[in-house]
């Protein structure tokens, strides 16, 4: 019993070992409605043995119900009582799951037009999209959208998943056909790389294992490419870029003179020692300490949360951004940008906005929509005059005060915004600082020539 007990308690340490060594992947599903996405994750999850026998029962019983002669795996993530329904994906459903080789965390977003907005949400923070297209239907417009979405919020791999093949006739033309079609539309936009998978999520071609139907396709399937795929995660490349999220000054007898700056390093590395800027005001010092979870460290990188020590005492708050001296961010009051605007409500030239940059939210007014996208053939449709749900766009946006966002293409954490209602406080457009698509000048130019009134035009 006791060499039992130790050889499972191996065991465990073992197994938490190597969930710490796998590299982790955070991936969105995307695609047009019924295009099987909620399917695609459930037989993903289930055929991986992702699935714990109480979830996969109650799967079971739910599709029982339904009158459908096998269990449903899209009720795996659909969980809303309005998506099961329905039969759509309404609400980003996020799953987490791991193999021996990897951990992911996988967004399954909505295909309706209506809820592309929660795509962005979705795959803002993905290293890989995985976008499907019905064989039947092949690519239609929210198929385009889906994939200017991805190229526009830089999301560095994006799969083609090409579903029902099997009602298809498994059919090498057609998926060829798909394929060319979205690939050549993938790379206008700057897509940098696009790997088309021909699966059926229903029966499980292609999926976790290798069609037998299919023998003309020699690719990886879905779960070997996420497990491959090569995720650059190293923080030492990126820039540093630390957002002040709250000043601590406990001012008790045992750290009288005690002033750290706490928040979570958004990219690169900060090291003791280092000298730096703090944005907007400009005033320079040298990092004095790092503290992380009660301990002092010589060094910090992202995404870790830790308090940040200056060797001088400066006038910093929250919002306030520190970079270092020798590559910091230029403060302007002009924002230039590529937006997809979220709201039902349009967006229009004039509004009076609020603008949320890491921890530093001000006022704003859009200045200018100079042009809106058509999805169609990539053409600008200049100057629109308004945005509305979903579309996505060029702005000029005026801030009240300068903030430091980099180009979008440089950091997707600092180069990334929202638009707020200062009415209610509900969300309006996300923001890309800089060019719209990859391989383009992500350059922001500054500006201060705007005349002020009644605190909203600056």
């Amino acid at each position: 019993m006791t060499t039992a007990a130790t050889t499972s308690t191996a065991g465990a340490a073992e197994a938490a070992g190597l969930l710490r060594e796998t590299s982790l992947l955070r991936f969105a599903t995307a695609g047009s409605v019924d295009d099987g996405k909620s399917t695609l994750v459930g037989r993903l999850l289930h055929d991986s043995k992702s699935v714990l026998a109480d979830q996969l029962e109650a799967v079971e019983h739910a599709s029982r119900s339904r009158g459908a002669e096998g269990p449903d795996l899209a009720l795996l993530t659909d969980g809303l009582r309005a998506e099961r329904e329905q039969g759509i994906t309404i609400d980003v459903a996020y799953r987490y799951f791991a193999t021996p080789r990897r951990r992911f965390i996988l967004a399954d977003t909505p295909g309706h037009v209506q809820y592309t907005r929660n795509m962005v949400t979705g795959a803002s923070t993905a290293d890989l999209a995985i976008i499907l297209v019905d064989a039947r239907n092949g690519v239609v417009e929210q198929t385009r959208r889906h994939a200017a979405v991805a190229a526009l919020l830089r999301v560095p791999h994006v799969v083609l998943a090409v579903n029902k093949m099997d009602l298809a006739g498994y059919d090498e033309s057609v998926f060829a056909s798909i394929a060319e079609q979205f690939t050549a539309y993938a790379a206008s936009l700057g897509v940098p790389e696009v790997t088309a998978v021909p699966i059926s999520a229903l029966v499980g071609d292609n999926v976790v294992t290798p069609s037998e139907h299919m023998d003309w396709y020699s690719g990886p399937t879905v779960l070997e490419h996420l497990e491959t795929v090569e995720v650059d995660h190293d923080p030492a490349g990126d820039v540093a870029r630390f957002p002040v999220q709250y000043v601590i000054r406990p001012q008790t007898a045992e750290h009288p003179d005690y002033r750290g700056y706490a928040g979570q390093l958004a990219s690169g590395v900060l090291r003791v020692g280092q000298p730096v800027t703090v944005l907007p005001s400009g005033r320079t010092s040298v990092i004095e300490g790092i503290d992380a979870l009660g301990q002092s460290v010589r060094a910090a990188w992202a995404p870790q949360s830790v308090t940040v020590r200056l060797a001088d005492d400066l006038d910093i708050s929250r919002g306030d951004l520190i970079a270092p001296a020798d590559d910091a961010p230029a403060p302007s009051q002009d924002v230039t940008a590529t937006v997809c605007h979220l709201h039902d409500t349009p967006l229009r030239v004039g509004q009076r906005v609020l603008l949320k940059h890491t921890t530093r939210t001000v006022k704003a007014i859009v200045k200018e929509i100079g042009s809106r996208l058509t999805l169609d053939d990539l053409s600008p449709h200049p100057e629109p005059g308004e945005l509305v749900a979903n579309d996505i766009g060029r702005v000029r946006i005026r801030t009240a005060e300068p903030l430091p966002l980099d180009p979008y293409a440089l950091s997707r954490r600092t180069g990334s915004f929202l638009l707020i209602d200062p009415a209610d406080g509900s969300t309006l457009t996300a923001g890309m600082s800089g060019e719209a698509f990859a391989g383009a000048d992500g350059a922001v130019r500054a500006g201060n020539d705007a005349p002020r009134e009644d605190g909203w035009d600056f």
